[in-house]
């Protein structure tokens, strides 16, 4: 079972920011009306359970939903907005980002060390 944490608020970026000071922090960008953006979603569950990630947060955006969100992490995190989108936030910033079929948790767990 993925441990998706709803991200809906803007104010949950701070918390975000503050997490990521003390473990590493995932958010997935998911469009729920594109076909890649379900295989990409797919694929992360699948992967979950043996990619080592267990330490890591990660949170889930419904793009459709709260859009204005992502605007927040693309300024906020200084990453152009793509979806799907999977970032990885550590000490504050972005520090390793892909999208569509670039994402990939092996390299997640690479990036984190």
């Amino acid at each position: 079972m993925i441990p998706w944490q709803p991200l809906t608020q803007p104010e949950q970026l701070q918390e975000i920011v503050r997490e990521s000071h003390e473990q590493p922090v995932l958010i997935f960008k998911h469009s729920t009306s594109c076909s890649i953006s379900a295989a990409a979603k797919g694929k992360i569950e699948r992967q979950w359970a043996d990619a080592g990630l267990a330490d890591t947060k990660l949170y889930y955006l419904d793009l459709l939903r709260f859009r204005p969100i992502s605007s927040e992490i693309a300024e906020q995190f200084g990453v152009r907005h793509e979806s799907p989108q999977l970032l990885l936030i550590r000490d504050g910033e972005c520090q390793y980002n892909a999208s569509h079929m670039g994402i990939r948790l092996s390299d997640v767990k690479s990036a984190v060390g």
